[in-house]
């Protein structure tokens, strides 16, 4: 399944978030969105993932969703929302808790998730017993349980030090080698978006436009931290943001 965005504008009152948005999101493939402060990108997210309407224009789900899909899309936040009683594998069967499939069903999704997520060992913890990197991973474990056509990540990775941020980097770096999935990844972070996109969409200051798409070819298992190709990249992007990202700043600064 794929996303279809045409003609997507929104406002908060009087205030202009987007505008005149036309985007495609492939299966298969790792969509990183960046842009200025404020540019409405966790907006558009919420927009394709159906908790928003647009004033304008409107977001197409194309063809079918995976085989034993239960939901087409799901989020994964930065604040992880784990339940702080339930062990590792009852936070991630809560999702499955409501679409009526059998026990050993469920079961099986959960061990192979849990498997893929390098947390089989970790499946009757607590919360409280996890690192920060961890509780992400359950987060993670929790969205492809239910295998869904797309994953919506509003800045996942954000709330972790620098060291946790590369090693979860590497962590959905294999989790899509061994198993290709659909993501829309939202971030601050320009290092992030050019170790993990396939395309990097950039927004403009508010209301956010498409400035540029920027894609990138090399496989995302050849990618490294340090990487002189993706420190091109990086630099491209940054100067294509870096005027707008200080007027953005600005503006908010000045309300």
């Amino acid at each position: 399944m794929e996303l279809r965005l045409r003609g997507v504008g929104h406002s908060y009152g009087a205030r202009a978030v987007l505008r005149g948005i036309d985007l495609d999101i492939p299966a298969g493939q790792i969509v990183c969105i960046v842009g200025p402060s404020g540019c409405g990108k966790s907006t558009l997210l919420r927009m394709m993932g159906g908790l928003e309407e647009p004033d304008e224009g409107e977001v197409l789900q194309v063809g079918e969703a995976p085989k034993q899909c239960l939901n087409p899309l799901t989020y994964i936040f930065q604040d992880f929302a784990l339940l702080p009683w339930r062990t590792v594998a009852g936070n991630v069967s809560l999702v499955l808790e409501d679409h009526g499939i059998s026990r050993a069903d469920a079961r099986e999704r959960i061990e192979n998730v849990l498997e893929r997520t390098r947390l089989t060992e970790f499946a009757g913890a607590l919360p409280r017993q996890l690192s920060g990197g961890m509780k992400q991973r359950v987060a993670i474990a929790r969205a492809l349980v239910v295998n869904p056509a797309v994953m919506l990540m509003d800045e996942p990775l954000s709330a972790l030090d620098s060291q946790t941020r590369e090693l979860l980097m590497d962590d959905l770096i294999s989790l899509w080698i061994r198993t290709p999935f659909t993501a829309v990844y939202v971030t601050h972070n320009l290092a992030e978006a050019v170790r993990l996109g396939h395309r990097i969409v950039v927004l403009s200051r508010r209301p956010g436009e498409v400035r540029e798409v920027v894609t990138l070819d090399k496989p995302l298992e050849a990618r490294a931290y340090g990487d002189a190709d993706l420190e091109v990249k990086q630099k491209h992007l940054w100067e294509l943001m870096r005027a707008e990202a200080a007027a953005a700043d600005a503006e908010l600064i000045g309300g």
